[in-house]
């Protein structure tokens, strides 16, 4: 999460869509690991803005990328952080740069972090978070060349930039537009293969949020208006063309599977890009650059160890499934647990001191097993890490697997 988002009391939180507006600078510290090589991953009111005029963007020349090459939405599964994708097997890395808190991460040492990455046989994700609500910092040709020349295989332009909060950085529709349509064009110019995400939506829950899905909505509308009149008057740019970073962060799958929060969430998203859910196209349109649980403020007993951990490790299979499901690109959140104000956030597959958490984070390794149907034959699990890249690679569980997690 953005960097001022570490500035909360966690004791303050009162619902479970902060959870992903509050720690991703802590999670970050999972981008570094062993050089372990992954098993390949299988196929209220705005405030009115001042228009502010375009800033002089020339790249700095740099050798010439090979370009990306062109990958099924499918096959792109990771997790936050390289610590949890090298103990699980995992392809897909997401990280954020300098502008998201992770100091030290810009120039040569992102250049090199990315490139040991790609070395170890890791896909990258970058998180460009907006470095402020407004110029001349916003459209800083600095901050943005220096994530789009990093090296990534697909670059978030933009981070929660909607909420209009204490804790977030919210950007104006027209802002926006600038800052993305520079990012966007930056990144396309130094890879033409590189995906651009357009920010990313924050955690909602449906139905209840219904309401606050159509201002994001209105949001986009209001950008795509800003995009076609003040950055390019008389375009045709539509966001529903684009990829949006999307964020979950709710107990799916507990008590039961009738919990679903994703699911409500592409349902919605589906339905404004006129996409059948079941076409498997919605992956052409949605990266779910944050899946997550909760472990308070969502109705959960934040004093009860064992109903956080199994809504923890059934909220990990549900969104895994969820995602695989409609074909959705997807990258789980947290990598690592972290601790903030003294309170642990248990929200991770590793701990935070980097090492696999057993399926049951609240009991001992190997307390708790699963044994999945992999396309290579039979495989048995004992951590959370290990969990997440079969299911990644399509393995399946038992038929009683919930019933072994939850005893």
């Amino acid at each position: 999460m953005k960097r001022s988002t570490l500035l909360i009391a966690v004791a303050i939180v009162l619902s479970s869509v902060v959870l992903t507006a509050l720690a991703y600078r802590v999670a970050l510290a999972g981008i570094v690991g062993g050089e372990a090589t992954p098993t390949p991953v299988p196929l209220a009111q705005r405030p009115t803005p001042t228009p502010s005029p375009t800033p002089t963007f020339t790249p700095t020349p740099t050798p010439s990328p090979t370009p990306s090459p062109t990958r099924d939405p499918a096959t792109i599964l990771g997790v936050e952080g390289r610590t949890a994708a090298a103990a699980g097997g995992i392809a897909w890395v997401r990280l954020g740069d300098h502008s998201c808190g992770a100091a030290g991460l810009q120039g040569s040492a992102l250049k090199n972090a990315i490139a040991s990455m790609h070395a170890a046989g890791f896909h990258v994700l970058l998180t460009l978070c907006q470095p402020s609500a407004g110029p001349p910092r916003l459209y800083d040709p600095n901050i943005i060349q220096d994530a789009a020349s990093a090296g990534a295989d697909a670059v978030q332009c933009g981070n929660e930039q909607m909420k209009l909060d204490a804790w977030t950085t919210y950007v104006t529709p027209e802002r926006f537009a600038r800052f993305y349509d520079l990012c966007a064009q930056a990144v396309q110019t130094y890879d033409p293969g590189a995906k651009v995400i357009l920010g990313s939506i924050d955690p909602l829950v449906v139905p209840d949020d219904y309401s606050k899905l159509m201002v994001r909505v209105a949001y986009l509308n209001e950008m795509q208006t800003a995009m076609n009149t003040l950055v390019h008057p008389g375009g045709h740019w539509s966001w529903r063309t684009q990829i949006l970073g999307l964020i979950d962060s709710w107990h799916n799958g507990y008590p039961g599977d009738y919990v679903n929060n994703l699911y409500g969430l592409l349902a919605f998203w589906a339905q404004q890009f006129g996409i059948d859910l079941n076409s498997g196209k919605l992956g052409e349109h949605i990266w779910i650059v944050e899946g997550t649980g909760c472990f308070q403020g969502c109705g959960l007993n934040v004093y009860n160890p064992a109903e956080i951990a199994i809504a923890h490790i059934l909220s990990l299979i549900s969104d895994v499934r969820t995602a695989m499901s409609y074909r959705v690109p997807f990258f789980y959140f947290s990598g690592q647990d972290f601790i903030i104000d003294g309170q642990l956030w248990p929200i991770g597959v590793v701990d935070v001191g980097g090492h696999p958490k057993p399926l049951r984070q609240d009991l001992g390794m190997g307390a708790r097993t699963l044994t999945l149907s992999c396309p290579q034959g039979a495989v048995q699990v004992q951590t959370q890490p290990a969990l997440l890249g079969a299911l990644y690679r399509g393995c399946q569980l038992p038929a009683d697997y919930r019933s072994v997690l939850a005893s």
